[in-house]
């Protein structure tokens, strides 16, 4: 398994690390046995980097992920993350106070089933706390021997610059795939600029660039993506032409299109560590394969211009989560 450096920390872990947020509930039907198996799997050929947080499934999934690496937590690098409440309406909501973060991280610690989290993310920032106050807290934490990197999730570059500042940032998560480029550009130069890390959830376009999703028929009346605006009607069908292209693509490199789309995120930096979310065996192994695949400059430019960002049609996220990202 290929490792690469969590930057300034001296720690490495694998190159392609397992994003837990599907693994019990969200993207699709649920199979327990499954994820575990995946999770087993993925030990075995030797994924370090796990990556869940508090908010997914009110906690069920700190507690999962937990119970499928006892006994194994000595050979992993468990990330997990803070600042996201649920309301009572059910509104997710940023909550980065003190007491808030502390609370939160205790309940982490016992949910894992850990003495110390590896790396705690402010999972949303709150521009109603100052950040002396929360990465203070967060550095408090680090302090007390409970965690031992800090990160941040979905900050501007501004905020990342400001937090280093105040406590060393190990890492900053944001979205990064072939259809979410242009917005994650700043973010990425400031990351190598600082020596931070910079962790890519969704590098798959929440399955959509695997070629697997062709309409709102093939997700489940349940499925989360489908509050999504990529994944409306409208959207999706004018996003199909994004899929075919990375199918054209991969065909070209002889690799699948998920393999060629982590790829290209691979390729973009060392620093770069994606965490596609993989709930089965059979998407595991496949993912790996992108570890094989070495783009030059001139590949990642060749299919830069071949799929164009201005193809995706839909915002990211909801209108409302728009607003608690790149803060």
């Amino acid at each position: 398994m290929e490792q690469r450096e969590l930057n300034n920390t001296g720690i490495s872990v694998s190159a392609l690390g397992l994003g837990c947020m599907g693994l019990v509930g969200w993207y699709g039907e649920r199979d327990d046995r499954e994820a575990r198996a995946t999770i087993e799997r993925a030990l075995s050929l030797g994924v370090t980097h796990f990556d869940t947080a508090a908010v997914y499934q009110d906690g069920a999934n700190e507690s999962f992920v937990g119970d499928c690496l006892r006994g194994q937590l000595d050979k992993v690098f468990l990330a997990t993350k803070c600042g996201v409440e649920r309301s009572p309406e059910g509104k997710l909501v940023s909550d980065n106070r003190p007491e808030t973060i502390r609370e939160s991280c205790d309940a982490s610690l016992k949910r894992l089933g850990v003495e110390r989290i590896d790396l705690f993310y402010l999972h949303r920032i709150d521009p109603t706390v100052r950040l002396e106050e929360s990465v203070g807290t967060m550095a408090d934490l680090v302090a007390a021997g409970k965690v031992r990197f800090v990160g941040l999730s979905e900050a501007s570059v501004d905020t990342l610059r400001r937090a280093h500042e105040i406590y060393p940032v190990a890492a900053l998560q944001s979205e990064l795939s072939l259809w979410t480029r242009q917005a994650a550009q700043p973010a990425l130069d400031a990351c190598r600029e600082l020596g931070v890390a910079f962790v890519a959830y969704s590098p798959l376009g929440r399955g959509f660039l695997t070629g697997a999703i062709r309409s709102r028929d093939d997700l489940t009346a349940d499925d989360t993506r489908r509050l999504f605006p990529r994944f409306d009607d409208d959207n999706l069908r004018r996003n199909l032409p994004v899929a075919e292209r990375v199918e054209v693509l991969a065909q070209r490199f002889d690799c699948t299109p998920a393999q060629l789309a982590l790829a290209w995120v691979l390729a973009q930096w060392r620093g770069v560590l994606p965490i596609p979310g993989m709930k089965t065996r059979e998407h595991l192994e496949e993912n790996l394969g992108a570890l094989e695949l070495d783009m030059s400059a001139v590949d990642l430019d060749f299919i830069a211009n071949a799929l164009p960002e201005n193809l995706v049609y839909g915002d990211r996220y909801p209108e409302s989560m728009m607003q608690t990202v790149n803060v």
